[in-house]
């Protein structure tokens, strides 16, 4: 019994830890725009400056919350960092008609995404949604973060200003 608690605790802690993939590039892999346009993730960018990739789903409530906290000083991230966010949304294809309507009834101004054959989330190693990932200029993976608690977009942000300062990012 000891042993299965300990593997619990274990588990949890890293499914809910920060981790460094530093310097590892966004992966290939084919998404949908809203519209059913196909695109390469590789072709992301941002004219040098950083993003934000957040993967999330219609039925993941962390996820909507997570994006709604952002989306609540969205614009102001955009002016001082120049930060561009892409939702990746991992709903299949059963779901997926419910992301176009979720994301016009929040507002959300962010570049949706797609996922539905999960290509780009097995290529990222997401496991659990929302799993959120920070990225330089260079399209360098340097920061990501599994889960969403009251905070956690605070501690986003924080990160983003020192990316955008070219500032190391404590994990």
């Amino acid at each position: 019994m000891k042993k299965i608690a300990l593997t619990l605790l274990a588990f949890s802690l890293f499914a809910f830890t920060n981790f460094s993939n530093d310097g590892g590039k966004i992966p290939t892999a084919t998404v949908k725009k809203l519209d059913g346009t196909k695109v390469k993730t590789n072709t992301f960018s941002n004219d040098g400056k950083p993003m934000i990739i957040s993967f999330w789903a219609t039925w993941c409530k962390p996820c909507i919350a997570e994006l709604n906290a952002v989306h609540e000083n969205y614009a102001e991230w955009v002016k001082e960092t120049g930060v561009k966010l892409i939702a990746i949304s991992i709903d299949d294809v059963r779901s997926s008609a419910k992301v176009a309507p979720l994301v016009k009834t929040k507002g959300w101004e962010y570049d949706i995404y797609i996922d539905e054959n999960s290509d780009f989330k097995r290529a990222l190693n997401v496991n659990n949604p929302p799993q959120t990932f920070l990225v330089d200029g260079k399209g360098n993976i340097v920061w990501s973060h599994t889960g969403f608690a009251e905070g956690d977009d605070e501690k986003l942000y924080e990160n983003l200003k020192k990316l955008a300062k070219g500032e190391t990012i404590s994990h």
